[in-house]
């Protein structure tokens, strides 16, 4: 029996346009009538995704930043924070690095240089709390997470920047245009092994979907692991299954009514 639903955001729950299918609500409050906690995992700041399910954030579970960050019905749970050295270190290589910009992801707030608009249109659509500062290395806050965003793909210009730290944190690429990182534990898999250890959640109990190499680790914590037909080959190949529709098409949703989980 299904105690526990995870979606990443951005390429899965949400279609290209960053939207909730209208379906979303009425299938939230079925599941959450059953007892089932249905939680978003995402690299999106914590505050955008409480806008996003205000209506219901009183009974969800966000894994924000990463993982860094997890909320639990308006309450603060974890904080996985990123050494202020480390990140410092980070944004000089990314200052150095054309065609690319930088976000210093902090607990209060996210914080950037540059308004050009292509960028700041960009970002905003992540980060709720946005500020624009002279130099992010000045910032006082506790850091979660740099993102380094390359509009020509990180995957092929920004990753070998920062190949050589992955022993040490953590460097996924998140999406076609963003890498980020984190200290290496601080991943969405190990904070949902968290929170399963502490509601006593097995993984046979938990179904997640994802479709973004920042998915990685928790899909190996589902013995339902989906990733989604649009999805990135390495999540695809280490994922259980694969949606039969992708995230325009309602995938998250529509698996979730294929499995009757609402009828279980």
């Amino acid at each position: 029996m299904i105690k526990l639903i995870v979606t990443d955001m951005d390429g899965t729950l949400l279609n290209d346009a960053h939207e909730i299918h209208p379906d979303f609500w009425n299938i939230e409050e079925a599941l959450s009538k059953k007892g089932i906690m249905f939680s978003v995992a995402s690299g999106r700041q914590f505050y955008n995704l409480e806008s996003k399910f205000e209506r219901i954030k009183d009974r969800m579970m966000f894994f924000a930043e990463n993982g860094t960050y997890v909320v639990h019905k308006g309450k603060e749970v974890f904080v996985n924070s990123l050494d202020r050295e480390a990140a410092m270190g980070f944004i000089t290589i990314g200052r150095q690095l054309q065609h690319t910009e930088l976000v210093l992801c902090g607990k209060n707030s996210a914080y950037i240089e540059t308004k050009d608009t292509k960028f700041y249109t960009e970002i905003k659509k992540y980060y709720e709390r946005l500020e624009v500062v002279e130099d992010i290395t000045s910032v006082e806050d506790t850091i979660l997470k740099v993102t380094v965003c390359n509009f020509n793909g990180v995957e092929e210009n920004t990753l070998p920047h920062y190949k050589e730290y992955s022993e040490t944190y953590k460097v996924a690429v998140a999406a076609h245009t963003f890498l980020d990182i984190t200290s290496l534990n601080a991943n969405k898999g190990n904070a949902i092994s968290g929170v399963q250890k502490e509601l006593n959640i097995s993984p046979e109990e938990t179904l997640v979907f994802g479709d973004y190499l920042n998915d990685l680790e928790m899909m190996r914590n589902a013995k339902y692991s989906y990733a989604m037909k649009n999805a990135h080959p390495e999540i695809i190949s280490n994922s259980s299954f694969v949606t039969n529709f992708s995230n325009n098409e309602n995938g998250v949703l529509k698996t979730i009514e294929e499995l009757g989980i609402l009828d279980q």
